[in-house]
């Protein structure tokens, strides 16, 4: 099976509702898409989201790395040679992880319809089927409590509450949404980046001392601030979570050794993909470490690839992979079946998607 030809489309997806961080508000699901097509006809599918302000990525330069660097590099190669076109993947051009990742899921899609097996069987085969939470956009407390609400009429237990904005106020966004929701659904906090070290220990010690028993608090500093990370996974007892701070196998290596977090969160968007994804998941494993497995905002297309890594690899024991569920079309045909909270694995080779809302390749 060899890799004739890499194609390069857009799709644009309305969100349910925005969605809103203490970095960006969006309002739609805007992603490169890719096509690696075969010499036998089949063809393997991936996606990239324009993450500009955590992956420094824009629609412009992921089509362009693939177009011009990525695309000829790959071009005649077999996908039997998994290894090889890896190596060459991550070697034609720094950085731009996102497009990478685009090419590389592409490819894994591929490979596992060569071997006829759905990928997450050739990944490790841990499970079948997981759950994932929900985010919960950063709003006035009332609207992100009616949020919370919703969520749970509709069958999520776990639910990922964004903050970051208001320092010590987020402490009762967190205590009105608990009150709502009741004490057996898991609540997860992701300030993403927007807290001081001080105001991160401040913040979380104020959770505790109040039981509002958040599951883990995800990236509460800056991501180039190992130290500050350091210093607050030291001194509360709730676990943290790194997510930007960890972008490859080396960045996992360094924040897991110096105690800087006790989670680290996988998103493919980061990593460049499932190759080194994988390699994150083997570092956590030899030291104990448990990962999640998270993802931008992206549509079915790239978190099914996501989901097949997490039913592969048992050290992933959580699941923020609400992509979906927050798009208010769902025009893909096949892949992971996504209800709600509830994610489970198809049996069809590769990733398992047939079509894809792309009317223009090139």
């Amino acid at each position: 099976m060899i890799i004739r030809d890499i194609q390069v489309g857009e799709i644009s997806l309305p969100l349910a509702r925005p969605f809103k961080t203490a970095l960006r508000t969006v309002e739609h699901v805007d992603d490169i898409v890719v096509r690696v097509v075969a010499d036998t006809g089949e063809v393997g599918y991936g996606e990239a989201p324009p993450t500009a302000v955590i992956t420094g990525d824009t629609k412009g330069s992921v089509a362009c790395a693939i177009r011009e660097f990525i695309r000829p590099n790959l071009i005649g190669m077999d996908v039997e040679d998994l290894d090889g076109i890896m190596k060459r993947l991550h070697g034609c051009i720094l950085k731009n992880t996102s497009a990478k990742a685009a090419v590389d899921m592409a490819v894994y899609d591929l490979w596992a319809k060569r071997w006829g097996a759905p990928l997450y069987k050739l990944l490790g085969g841990a499970r079948t089927s997981f759950r994932t939470d929900i985010t919960i956009s950063v709003n006035p407390i009332d609207e992100m409590v009616a949020d919370a609400l919703d969520a749970v009429s509709r069958g999520y237990d776990i639910l990922k509450i964004k903050v970051g904005k208001d320092g010590t106020g987020d402490v009762e966004r967190i205590a009105a949404i608990r009150e709502a929701v009741g004490p057996n659904v898991q609540l997860r906090v992701d300030a993403n980046q927007g807290w001081t070290p001080k105001q991160s220990v401040a913040i979380i010690s104020a959770m505790e001392d109040r039981n509002l028993n958040i599951e883990l608090v995800e990236q509460p500093v800056k991501a180039h601030d190992i130290a500050g990370m350091q210093f607050v996974t030291s001194r509360v007892y709730t676990p943290i979570l790194a997510d930007e701070s960890v972008f490859s196998p080396a960045d996992a290596i360094d924040i897991i050794q110096k105690g800087a977090a006790d989670l680290i969160n996988i998103k493919l968007m980061k990593t460049g993909g499932i190759h080194q994804a994988l390699k994150i998941c083997d570092v956590a494993e030899l030291y104990g470490v448990e990962c999640m497995i998270g993802c931008m905002l992206e549509s079915k297309l790239s978190v099914s690839a996501a989901a097949h890594l997490c039913c592969g690899r048992s050290v992933i024991t959580k699941a923020d992979l609400d992509g979906p569920s927050l798009c208010s079309v769902d025009p893909f045909t096949g892949g992971p079946v996504f209800e709600e909270a509830l994610v489970t694995m198809s049996e069809a080779p590769g990733v398992g998607l047939s079509a894809i809302p792309c009317e223009h390749w090139s």
